[in-house]
Formats: structure tokens, C-alpha cells, sequence
């Protein structure tokens, strides 16, 4: 089985991979952490050295390698991945591929976006008290990209167990 999963930044997509994976016996991979071993960097230096442009044409590449070379996984896309270069399309084009968008409320990206915001590129020069309306705009201008997997998980008011219960239930 190859799964890919998206969603907005701090939707949980890497702790829910993480334990898919496990309970499914499939390797996990991260994108970013994907990214990160290839260029020895983190993404942050990434961004910071490199640029967005950059960055977003190596997460392309890595997607492309990925789905090129292993045939079982759980990978866990970077909150932007899904919106740029074709990304999407990629990804639905592999019939055997299911993509599923774990879709999180603007309130709980934000209370937890709060805790992390300083190793999130995106928005670590946003000021706190813009910091929910930005979300409010971005997870908006990304919906239309997000949307376009093949199933969608609502995880709010869910704990991870009950999270992975339906993912089960909709993938198998």
C-alpha cells in the first residue's frame, strides 16, 4: 500500500504516519526529514539559504523519486507540498496511490502552531496576534489543493487512536 498524506502545517500528519506505519507495517517517510538527509540541512537553513523556489523544486523531486522508487510506504508531505509543481496531480496520477488530507480546524492549527512557531519557516516572523488570521488565509488559499485527495480525515475533537481507527476503516 502507498499512502500520501497531506494537510495544513501542525495538522498531525507526521505523528499519524508515524503510527499508521507502525500498526500497518509500511515504512514511514517524512518528506522533509527526506529533504533534510539529502542536503545534510534542515529545512529552515534550507529556506533561509536556498529560498522558497528552491526548496519547493526539491520537495517536487523528492516526491517524484519517491513514488518512483518504493512501493509500499506512508509519506508525510510538508503542509505545502500538495500546492505547488504539480504536486497533487502527481500524486492522484498513481492509481495505486491513496492521498488523504487530514483537515484540521483554523483554532487547534493555531494552538498548536503556537507552541512550534519558531521551527516553522512559514510563519516564524508572523507576529502572535496575526498569527490565526494568517492561518485563517492560508489554509483557505491551500483548501483547493488539499481538497483534491482522494479521502479526507476531520481530526478535530479526535485523539490520535480514534484518528487512526478511521483512517484504517478508509483505506483497507
Amino acid at each position: 500500500m502507498r499512502i500520501v498524506l497531506l494537510g495544513y502545517m501542525a495538522s498531525g500528519k507526521s505523528t499519524i504516519g508515524k503510527v499508521l506505519a507502525k500498526k500497518l507495517d509500511l515504512p514511514f517517510i517524512d518528506l522533509d526529514g527526506y529533504i533534510e538527509n539529502k542536503f545534510q540541512k534542515s529545512i529552515s537553513d534550507i529556506f533561509n539559504d536556498e529560498g522558497e523556489i528552491f526548496f519547493r523544486l526539491q520537495e517536487h523531486e523528492a516526491i517524484k523519486e519517491i513514488l518512483a522508487d518504493q512501493k509500499l510506504f506512508i509519506l508525510s508531505l510538508g503542509g505545502g507540498s500538495p500546492c505547488y509543481a504539480g504536486n497533487m496531480d502527481l500524486i492522484n496520477s498513481h492509481e495505486d496511490v491513496k492521498s488523504v488530507y487530514v483537515k484540521l480546524s483554523v483554532n487547534n492549527i493555531y494552538n498548536r502552531l503556537i507552541a512550534e512557531k519558531d521551527h516553522r519557516p512559514i510563519v516564524s516572523k508572523i507576529p502572535e496576534d496575526e498569527l490565526e488570521e494568517f492561518i485563517a488565509k492560508h489554509l483557505f488559499e491551500r483548501s483547493f489543493f488539499y481538497e483534491q485527495a482522494k479521502i479526507k480525515v476531520l481530526t478535530d475533537n479526535k485523539n490520535l487512536e480514534e484518528t487512526i481507527e478511521e483512517m484504517e476503516t478508509l483505506l483497507l
